[in-house]
């Protein structure tokens, strides 16, 4: 989709006029965005999420705000990582495990998640992974944890670079489907495990994408920013505001976004520059923050809507 079809279509949301779900019939994808907005209570108590990442980073940027909204109302998630992100972070490949591993797990408990599943494989070689191998370990935890909601990335998402992220995006959108049938995979079903089909699918993408849906995370956006900061090892968000600060001061200049401390600098920085599409996307359609994604929800039964409105007493 165009950048000005995408804003014309969703006009209607921005004015505050009530937003419609837009789902796929066929090849055909709706033409308006709904704005997911805080549900009061618990709302989806008893329902479970898999937040699933190649990256340490890639949920805190892209869906930390989805991430707390779901779990504050009343969802059980759980984080699954694919790669160890042995590419990234200080030092040497190893102390870079170590070092992305500690700090997924701080953001797996920020996010007020059950548990992380660290996969463990190589970082940007995903591709180089048999599919069926992935495919059917995500299988395995969506029917052992019974996964309702998956967040991740979109495996329709455009000009996607890094191969972790389109592997991903492509086994978990597989194993979604293929958990709920009865004849793949039976071995599992003999170790006591039963289908499990996932009903909502929440996918994010670093390029273009067909977005239907945008959720407003602006009573979520502090505690995003905080998760963010958790990242060290990655970074820009762990270290960076601060950095900046210390090089301005050191050439006599002070930036007053980045205030009088490190921490106050991290947050900042991570507000306007990390996290600088969730503004924009939200001044799109009248919020505060926001961020896009393409949902895929469960269809209503076409037969049951016939019937409901067509059936008459013998």
């Amino acid at each position: 989709m165009k950048r000005s079809e995408f804003l014309t279509r969703v006009a209607a949301g921005a004015a505050g006029l009530p937003a419609l779900s837009a789902a796929a019939d066929g090849p055909f994808a709706g033409s308006v965005v709904h704005i997911e907005r805080a549900s009061p209570g618990k709302p989806h108590a008893g329902k479970v999420l898999a937040a699933i990442q190649p990256h340490a980073d890639d949920l805190p940027l892209f869906a930390g705000g989805l991430v707390l909204k779901l779990i504050d109302e009343g969802y059980t998630g759980y984080m699954i990582r694919t790669t160890n992100d042995d590419h990234t972070g200080p030092g040497t490949v190893g102390e870079g495990v170590l070092a992305n591993e500690r700090d997924n797990l701080a953001v797996t408990r920020a996010f007020g998640l059950k548990k992380c599943y660290d996969l463990y494989y190589r970082n940007h070689m995903l591709d180089s992974v048999s599919p069926l191998e992935l495919r059917v370990r995500l299988i395995f935890l969506i029917r052992l944890l019974k996964i309702d909601t998956v967040i991740s990335y979109d495996p329709c998402g455009h000009y996607e670079e890094n191969p972790d992220h389109y592997v991903t995006a492509s086994a978990v959108e597989a194993a979604c489907w293929m958990a709920g049938m009865a004849k793949d995979y039976p071995e599992q079903l003999d170790a006591g495990l039963r289908p499990h089909s996932v009903g909502e699918k929440y996918y994010f993408a670093r390029g273009p994408q067909l977005v239907n849906r945008v959720v407003d995370i602006g009573p979520y956006m502090d505690r995003k920013i905080a998760i963010n900061t958790l990242n060290v090892a990655q970074g820009p968000a762990g270290s960076t505001g601060a950095q900046l600060r210390r090089r301005l001061r050191d050439q006599g200049l002070r930036l007053p976004l980045l205030g009088d401390s490190d921490e106050t600098a991290n947050r900042e920085y991570t507000r306007q520059f990390v996290l600088g599409r969730d503004a924009e996307t939200g001044k799109r359609f009248g919020l505060a923050y926001a961020e896009p994604y393409h949902y895929i929800g469960p269809s209503p039964s076409k037969v049951d809507e016939y019937v409901r409105q067509n059936a008459v007493r013998l």
